[in-house]
């Protein structure tokens, strides 16, 4: 009897090992030995409606937050030659912190913060960056009463890891790569981030030094456990 003819020929379709043995690769099947870099991740969950680039839903590694980081300070329209070495170091976090002590509030000079003198050029309701826990940017905030409020927010969206910029005429935090938004206390309002910015107990020392020191408990804003890691 004569076989039919198929798209290989006579007989029967090669097993799914031999297609790989001949690089004829299906679609749909991802090759043995891939490397996936992240691209396929969002894909395959875009499918399923998540929005963060991983199965879990914190922001990206520290590696990817300095480089966005960088970005960022570029995107000020500041060039490096005028800020100077000291300003740029501020944005690249230490690779250590974070632990189970508080660490403290650095500037752009990479010197502590102080109460006196920040509040000297910071007014009420000001939200300006400073260096925090795990090096990431973070924001201190001056109240209406122009006292520093006791807790921080961690500026790094939790959509993909941007550094969020306070918008004082819409008193919003607008993440400007996705379009998340947060109140004035960093409690998300409008995604796709799908986690509220992460919060960090602000201490004042009697000298005026500023620490910044892991925040365990509840959240106040959700009522629900921290989803950051201390």
């Amino acid at each position: 009897a004569v076989r039919p003819q198929t798209q290989w020929g006579a007989g029967a379709p090669p097993s799914p090992a031999s297609q790989f043995s001949s690089g004829m690769v299906p679609r749909n099947v991802i090759k043995p030995g891939f490397k996936d870099t992240g691209i396929t991740a969002v894909r395959l969950s875009a499918g399923r409606g998540a929005t963060a680039a991983s199965s879990d839903c914190c922001p990206p590694s520290m590696e990817k937050r300095t480089l966005l980081n960088l970005i960022l300070l570029g995107s000020t329209g500041v060039t490096v030659g005028a800020i100077g070495v000291p300003a740029l170091l501020f944005f690249v976090p230490p690779g250590a912190g974070g632990g189970g002590g508080g660490l403290p509030a650095l500037d752009a000079n990479g010197n502590q913060v102080k109460k006196g003198e920040w509040l000297s050029t910071h007014q009420a309701g000001d939200r300006s960056l400073v260096q925090g826990l795990k090096g990431d940017a973070t924001y201190l905030i001056v109240n209406e009463e122009g006292a520093i409020k006791d807790f921080a927010l961690n500026a790094v969206c939790t959509h993909l890891g941007c550094v969020v910029p306070w918008n004082k005429a819409e008193n919003k935090f607008m993440c400007p790569c996705h379009g998340s938004q947060y109140n004035s206390d960093g409690k998300k309002v409008r995604g796709p981030a799908p986690l509220s910015l992460a919060l960090a107990h602000v201490n004042i020392a009697d000298s005026g030094a500023i620490d910044f020191v892991p925040w365990t408990e509840t959240d106040f804003r959700t009522g629900e456990a921290p989803w950051w890691k201390a």
